[in-house]
């Protein structure tokens, strides 16, 4: 019961790069289990389609295929067992993290060395700690520079004492770390997710945030971070070097970091958590004012007609700025084309035929509500795009939800959370702090078509 391998494909052609070895299994077992992709995949009317976690009917047992894309790479990772595939998602999403840390360059042999370090025999995940696994594996500009200088040709890599990555005493943390100027970033990431039904109420919203870290600081410092306003957030989750019962007790971070860049911290914002006199049993209404609310208002005035249909949307910003606003809505498997007569507010739209989407992407001017835009006119900041679409079929069949992405200005957070006060012991230096807020959104917001 574990993770029995992980298979990275090339998306545009789905055919394998590189594998890990699956010792214990027939060499037809990852070929089923790409196969088993293959056919999803054509089946699909998009990519996106695809039900994340596949069954795998074999001869012996079914097992089970978590995929994941990232760019133009494919993740597999075949399951077997009574074994929950969030556990699989999570060593995917941290395999990512490393290669990403890791180099920026493609080296095969690179990453195959990875994939056999941090994924043991046994299918257990091993070492995924990008500081343990550099002085293990090497990066390929410092392998490509040690075979320069000894001369040596046609090795992967120089051979390495293996047992150095595991001098320090913190195992997430190496030893002899040394800067000459000593910093520390923390960046700290909100998105929200939300559904929105037809007439404007909301669903289901939810704010995930991320805590990472950038830390440049010499020695082993030991840091206690403070937050203003942590008595929002729930579901904490925290990288192994924070000790756990000194947040339990007074809500501050206690940890001595790991060098480079990770995550310090995940959590769920919940706005009722600011409301503990809120009653225990909430009626539908009281609960949806406790829920994270959206920062616009889209309407929609959409008809289906013989071979395509006419579409109206108004986008109504409540926030005072919005960056990076666009509206995406999926026109059918038959869209060919799609045509818009009026696109008001500076906003500008395209037709992605690849994906049979009508793209619309606004300005930030156009995202500004009208309290924050000088000789807004009386229809409050909106802004409009109309336009027709051509179908192959007779009736056709356009999704029944626009999807909204969005980004609030730099520094402004959802859960109003900051960073308080810094305090490091352990090192005689002062180090630079550095703080950055981002916030961003997800908004499914479901729309009727008449005539469909």
């Amino acid at each position: 019961m574990a993770i029995d391998g992980l298979i990275i494909l090339d998306s545009a052609n789905v055919r394998p790069i590189v594998q890990t070895s699956f010792r214990s299994f027939p060499p037809a077992y990852p070929l089923l289990h790409i196969d088993a992709y293959s056919a999803a995949l054509g089946k699909a009317s998009r990519p996106e389609d695809i039900d994340p976690v596949l069954l795998v009917n074999l001869p012996d047992a079914p097992t089970a295929c978590c995929h994941l894309q990232h760019g133009s790479l494919i993740f597999l990772c075949p399951i077997s067992g009574d074994l929950d595939p969030l556990y699989a998602f999570a060593f995917i999403r941290t395999f990512l993290d490393i290669l990403i840390e890791y180099f920026g360059q493609d080296s095969f042999d690179t990453v195959h060395q990875l994939l056999e370090e941090t994924l043991d025999a046994g299918g257990h995940p091993l070492t995924t700690s990008p500081n343990a696994l550099r002085e293990i594996v090497l990066p390929p500009s410092l392998i490509t520079k040690v075979l320069s200088v000894t001369g040596v040709s046609g090795l992967t890599g120089p051979t390495t004492n293996s047992m150095s990555a595991f001098a320090s005493p913190i195992p997430w943390r190496r030893a002899g770390v040394r800067y000459n100027n000593n910093e520390i970033y923390f960046d700290i990431v909100e998105t929200l997710d939300a559904v929105v039904n037809k007439s404007g109420s909301i669903v289901t919203s939810s704010v995930l945030g991320k805590i990472g870290v950038n830390c440049k600081l010499s020695g082993t410092p030991d840091i206690l971070l403070t937050l203003t306003n942590v008595h929002t957030i729930t579901e904490p989750s925290f990288h192994p070097c924070v000790r756990l019962n000194r947040f339990s007790q007074s809500k501050a971070l206690s940890f001595v970091p790991p060098d480079g860049r990770f995550t310090l911290m995940e959590y769920r914002f919940d706005p009722s958590a600011s409301k503990p006199g809120a009653a225990p049993a909430l009626t539908a209404a009281a609960a949806a004012q406790l829920q994270v609310q959206v920062p616009f208002i889209l309407r929609s005035t959409l008809s289906i007609t013989d071979h395509g249909g006419t579409f109206e949307l108004t986008f109504i910003p409540r926030a005072s700025a919005l960056d990076d606003v666009a509206v995406e809505l999926y026109l059918g498997a038959g869209a060919s084309s799609a045509t818009c007569s009026q696109a008001t507010g500076g906003s500008e739209w395209t037709y992605v035929p690849a994906r049979r989407t009508l793209r619309w992407s606004l300005s930030p001017a156009a995202a500004q509500s009208s309290g924050g835009r000088r000789g807004a006119s009386a229809s409050g900041g909106a802004t409009t795009l109309q336009g027709t679409f051509v179908s192959a079929d007779a009736h056709p069949r356009p999704a029944r939800a626009a999807q909204v992405s969005f980004a609030l200005p730099a520094g402004a957070l959802l859960s109003a959370l900051k960073v308080d006060q810094l305090k490091l012991s352990g090192e005689a230096y002062k180090p630079y702090k550095g703080v950055r807020g981002r916030a961003f959104g997800r908004v499914e917001w479901r729309v009727e078509w008449q005539g469909g």
